[in-house]
């Protein structure tokens, strides 16, 4: 594909999770489908007729086993927010559908214990997790993400430790 294709090709609607303790810490994971560190907070599509909202929370339970009743939704995003893919990506990831993503964002708040999380799922996304401070979040996550990640950092950033 080329560049001028690739810009001409939609985003793909998405929700993003920043899941944080009652220290003001972000759970973060490693991506299964990774050999080297990727972190990333979870995040998923929104199926066709579902709310943002309801998609949030749907994807943190499918990859995280935290059902909706262990957290609080405490913000989300003004708007939605874009980054591209490299281009390299662009053919082989949604089969050359999309560009990017756009995301709305939430910010949740886990009221349950470390041990109700399980990454163990039907299609698990994750092989480890842990807790970590805004900076450590936007230093962990893959360089092509990393702007968007500080623009949600820094609009939840009075909710983190």
């Amino acid at each position: 594909m080329t560049p001028e294709q690739i810009a001409a090709l939609p985003y793909r609607p998405n929700v993003g999770v920043m899941l944080i303790n009652p220290s003001g810490l972000i759970f973060a994971a490693q991506r299964l489908d990774s050999a080297v560190p990727a972190w990333q907070m979870p995040q998923g599509g929104i199926d066709e007729g579902e709310d943002a909202r309801a998609a949030a929370l749907r994807e943190l339970e499918e990859e995280t086993g935290v059902p909706p009743a262990l957290v609080q939704v405490v913000a989300e995003t003004d708007g939605w927010l874009t980054y591209d893919l490299p281009l390299e990506l662009v053919p082989t990831i949604w089969k050359g559908r999309f560009r990017g993503q756009k995301q709305k964002w939430f910010l949740l708040r886990y009221l349950g214990r470390d041990d109700q999380i399980n990454l163990e799922q039907e299609h698990p996304e994750f092989s480890a997790w842990r807790w970590i401070s805004g900076d450590e979040m936007i230093a962990a996550i893959v360089p092509f993400k990393r702007a968007l990640y500080s623009r949600v950092v820094d609009e939840f950033r009075a909710h983190l430790a």
